[in-house]
């Protein structure tokens, strides 16, 4: 017989959420981007969007993984990870910056805008996450 941790399931609202918002928003963007930005501009702000799509999905595996744990996992986890998160964008950001050469501006306006629906959308699950916890 399985255990009941065996058992559970990924809740699939987050990563849903996720992509519609990246389609909405990359929609929106797509047509600027490819008729009045150059091919250059339109690679960093792709590279951006890529960053920040990476690193929600590792919050999203982080809550995933800790939220049947005790809360002090779960902040270390998640925090934790955050750190880590943090640290590979930037290395990521550097990485692409100083040896890829990719217009800086574009990647960061890219990056923060993805970054900051991405995260209320993330902060959003782990208050749906932690009220779902706490009555059942």
């Amino acid at each position: 017989m399985l255990k009941e941790s065996a058992k559970k399931k990924f809740d699939v609202s987050f990563p849903r959420q996720i992509a519609v918002a990246f389609i909405v928003l990359a929609a929106l963007s797509a047509y600027p981007l490819f008729v009045f930005a150059s091919a250059d501009v339109t690679r960093a702000c792709i590279a951006g969007v890529l960053i920040s799509l990476a690193n929600v999905l590792a919050g999203y595996a982080a809550i995933e993984y800790s939220i049947d744990k005790s809360y002090t996992v779960f902040l270390r986890v998640v925090l934790g990870g955050m750190g880590i998160r943090m640290a590979v964008m930037l290395a990521a950001i550097v990485t692409l910056i100083e040896l890829l050469h990719v217009q800086a501006l574009p990647l960061i306006a890219s990056l923060l805008i993805f970054y900051v629906l991405f995260l209320v959308l993330e902060v959003l699950f782990i208050q749906k996450k932690m009220t779902t916890k706490a009555e059942g």
